[in-house]
């Protein structure tokens, strides 16, 4: 039983590696969340939106059912998506990357941090 336990979230690591619909959600889909639907889209298709009501591209629930992981950059955001779409959300994987709102669009520093946060997340890329 601890061995399962234990194994749990590298099990769920490995299902959200095999994903390829990624979901990135921000405050306003104005920095963070557009950075790692730009970085990562060589990989994986992905969108971004912001939670919002003036958010660049609001969240939708087109854009929840599209996405097979979701990933949030704070946990206010889960918190705030669980809210306003729970029933949209149908059981999906949201992940919460806890990236602050501290960076400018495509900074050096975001992206290194996103590759760091998203290494688990994403397939690997054959040689």
């Amino acid at each position: 039983m601890a061995s399962a336990l234990a194994e749990a979230p590298r099990m769920k690591a490995i299902r959200a590696a095999s994903a390829r619909r990624f979901l990135f959600i921000c405050s306003q889909n104005r920095l963070r969340s557009p950075t790692a639907e730009q970085i990562f889209a060589d990989r994986v298709e992905t969108e971004s939106a912001g939670l919002k009501n003036d958010a660049e591209n609001p969240v939708t629930p087109e854009l929840l059912k599209w996405a097979e992981v979701i990933f949030v950059m704070e946990r206010a955001h889960r918190s705030k998506l669980s809210q306003k779409f729970k029933l949209h959300l149908g059981g999906k994987r949201v992940v919460c990357l806890d990236i602050p709102d501290d960076f400018d669009y495509m900074a050096p520093e975001l992206i290194a941090l996103l590759e760091l946060k998203m290494v688990r997340y994403l397939p690997q890329l054959q040689a």
